[in-house]
């Protein structure tokens, strides 16, 4: 077509911040291609990016504003939603306090240049303690870790895999992922690489995953009880003498004699993993001439996921792998808001939840209280509710309790394109421009990745007459709520009266590399500003710049997980502790006879909940079955394909099941994301896929007892034929 034109773009629906070749004409969009100049995704792209199309022409897209009525939802003005919005807001907080109007922030809000300058201080503006987020049910854990020993939640160092000679993987599967947490495009490509050059990688999971078939060895560990295996290897390498951590770590004596109980013997009773495997991978490990350790969601997502994360920090730090190339490093990207300390680095408990008294960690409360919050009367109680560009009803622990919660909301509105499980019950829907639609610089994921690059990229598509970017929308809303609340947070009220663009080039000039935006709009491919470097201890953030390896908190909770975990091998299959109303946690008892362990799984054509409406990405065979080892299969005598029950001490659901030797025996694993057939939901594909959400199975009393992080993986449950 000769008005064809090509443009650089980026797609945002995962981490991997892939760059795009995107050709248009007349306003579609004709081919989607990866750009192979680009310096960090050198060309890589997976189908999502392709269905960024599917997204733009979709017809149950939201373009306009819509209000819930008794006869359905009716369009309305702008003008008409902002001040119906702003009013209800404000009189709610009035009549109840500042408490009353809680905040939910999804995933996708990381994605969006506009929602991420925008949506957290429009957040701050509303002047609540009932923030919520998806970080608790996803990567609370790292953060956490992050700041009791490097002193900023954002301080999360990322594998150097282009370098490494020994990955060093728990609970993750970056092929699929592209490295959540790692921004890293094209795993494959990088996994082929490390075992072309010699390299190794090890992998431990409930399932070998689609990273194991890489050529990754693959071990089975019981779900729920990885803090076992990862700190009984760090109890290896301290207890043999191949440590050598950096001069400026502190308190590894401590972290040695709360380990002790940790041996390679218990570790088996406890997780499976044989002791003679335990005793070779931490020599291979501390032995390789540069090793980076991982975990990502497997094990940031159960009862003693914090633990978790502090053994991977410590298996980099004690073999000196930590601010090592081929190691761990931190990022040094164009945008710093760490060296500029314009991001919070991190507080906990500064307050506690009305219910259940739960700590606050970075200013936000678990997301497992949020249905609590809103059913239980009382001073405080959360009246009206503001969603952003998230779906917590299928992808927060008991899911159709929090259904049932939001239908008793005085007021809520969502900021999202879609009606969906959540947004149904909003009374307004405030709809953003489409990602094509709107400029784009990732401020948070050139924190995590794997190489330092900066790119900001144009709108590929105009944005079309009446429509408004998620930025544009928070600050009407901010403007005409401001007044009415009263709001003192100076900072949040200058952030929202800004363009983001404007925000992004005082950050590019204030970075270590003083750039600008108008010399990356010059730079279609982006800026390469190389390989990681080592950057410790000037980076840190601790008093004297000092890596804390045994915060007190963590020594507490290794001692917890011992008690608990470590059992005698006759006892050693235990259930996660079935939660009361008072206690967050509680000792495990052994798992009734017929019990399995719930893990969950991710798909390489869907982001949680997203992306089922794009008929490309769900066609193919069925994804959504509960997998099973096919010795548990036949004790139950299912078939292949048949429906079954799925049991938890909170609930149940109805799916198919299928066999599969990848997972380990006792083992079962279901998607995350799936249960679209909820009344009033306007998705018309996503609703003809078939699936249950995994949510209606977890239980929001049961957290991980540092973080507050949601436990999602290690759920016990039993399967029988559906009846």
């Amino acid at each position: 077509m000769t008005d064809a034109i090509t443009r650089p773009g980026r797609c945002t629906l995962c981490e991997a911040m892939c760059a795009l070749r995107v050709t248009t004409s007349g306003g579609r969009v004709l081919d989607i291609r990866g750009d192979e100049d680009d310096p960090l995704s050198a060309g890589h792209i997976c189908p999502k990016a392709l269905a960024l199309a599917d997204l733009q022409e979709d017809p149950d897209r939201l373009r306009s504003p819509v209000r819930r009525t008794a006869d359905g939802w009716r369009d309305i003005s702008w003008e008409e939603a902002f001040d119906l919005v702003a009013a209800e807001l404000a009189r709610i907080r009035r009549r109840h306090g500042a408490d009353a109007v809680a905040v939910y922030l999804g995933n996708p809000v990381t994605h969006s240049l506009g929602a991420m300058t925008h949506a957290p201080a429009f957040a701050s503006l509303l002047g609540t303690r009932n923030r919520f987020s998806a970080s608790s049910v996803d990567q609370l854990p790292h953060q956490v870790v992050s700041r009791l020993l490097y002193g900023n939640q954002w301080l999360l160092p990322v594998p150097d895999v282009d370098r490494t000679a020994y990955f060093l993987v728990f609970g993750a599967n970056p092929a699929v992922s592209n490295g959540s947490l790692m921004t890293a495009p094209g795993m494959g490509r990088r996994i082929r690489a490390l075992l072309a050059r010699g390299g190794k990688m090890v992998l431990f999971d409930p399932r070998r995953t689609e990273t194991a078939r890489l050529g990754a060895e693959h071990h089975f560990v019981r779900p729920g009880t990885d803090a076992a295996l990862i700190l009984g290897l760090v109890r290896v390498i301290l207890e043999e003498g191949p440590a050598r951590p950096a001069p400026y770590v502190d308190g590894l004596g401590e972290v040695r004699d709360v380990l002790e109980p940790f041996t390679p013997e218990r570790v088996e009773a406890a997780t499976g993993v044989e002791p003679g495997t335990v005793t070779r991978v931490a020599r291979e490990f501390a032995a390789a001439p540069a090793a980076a350790c991982y975990g990502r969601m497997g094990v940031s997502t159960q009862r003693f996921g914090t633990l978790c994360q502090w053994g991977i920090q410590l298996l980099n730090i004690v073999t000196g792998n930590l601010d090592r190339p081929g190691g761990t490093m931190f990022t040094r990207p164009a945008v710093d808001p760490i060296r500029t300390r314009q991001i919070d680095p991190g507080h906990q408990g500064r307050w506690r939840s009305r219910v259940r008294g739960l700590p606050e960690f970075g200013g936000e409360l678990p997301v497992a209280a949020l249905a609590e919050e809103i059913r239980t009367p009382g001073a405080g109680q959360v009246r009206g509710l503001v969603t952003v560009a998230g779906n917590p009803v299928l992808s927060t622990p008991a899911g159709p309790a929090l259904d049932e919660a939001l239908a008793g909301l005085d007021f809520m509105v969502s900021v999202d394109f879609y009606v969906n499980e959540t947004t149904r019950h909003a009374d307004v829907i405030l709809p953003p421009a489409a990602p094509l639609e709107r400029d784009h610089y990732d401020l948070v994921f050139h924190l995590l990745a794997v190489r330092d690059t900066a790119r900001y990229v144009p709108a590929v598509l105009p944005k079309p007459p009446g429509a408004r970017h998620d930025w544009e929308i928070f600050r009407e809303l901010a403007r005409r709520y401001g007044r009415p609340a009263r709001s003192r947070a100076w900072r949040a009220a200058l952030m929202v009266r800004m363009r983001p663009e404007r925000i992004v080039d005082l950050g590019l000039r204030t970075g270590p590399y003083r750039l600008s935006l108008a010399r990356l709009r010059r730079l279609p491919h982006g800026a390469d500003l190389g390989e990681l470097r080592p950057s410790l201890p000037g980076r840190l953030q601790t008093p004297r710049r000092r890596v804390r390896a045994a915060p007190s908190a963590l020594l507490a909770a290794a001692g917890d997980a011992a008690a608990q975990l470590l059992r005698p091998a006759g006892d050693a299959v235990t259930e996660p502790p079935r939660p009361t109303e008072d206690a967050v946690t509680e000792p495990p008892r052994p798992a009734e006879a017929g019990t399995l362990l719930l893990i969950g799984r991710r798909h390489l054509r869907n982001n949680n909940s997203w992306m089922h409406n794009s008929s490309r990405l769900v066609k193919g065979r069925p994804r959504h079955h509960l997998l099973m080892n096919p010795g548990d299969m036949a004790a139950r005598g299912l078939g292949e394909g048949g429906l079954v029950t799925v049991r938890s001490p909170a609930g149940e659901l109805t799916v198919e099941a299928s066999a599969t030797p990848d997972l380990m025996p006792g083992t079962v694993s279901l998607p995350h994301g799936y249960g679209h057939d909820l009344p009033g939901v306007r998705l018309s594909v996503a609703r003809r896929v078939r699936g249950s959400s995994v949510n209606a199975l977890t239980d929001p009393r049961l957290l991980d007892q540092v973080s507050g992080t949601a436990v999602l993986n290690g759920v016990p449950v039993t399967v029988e034929r559906c009846r």
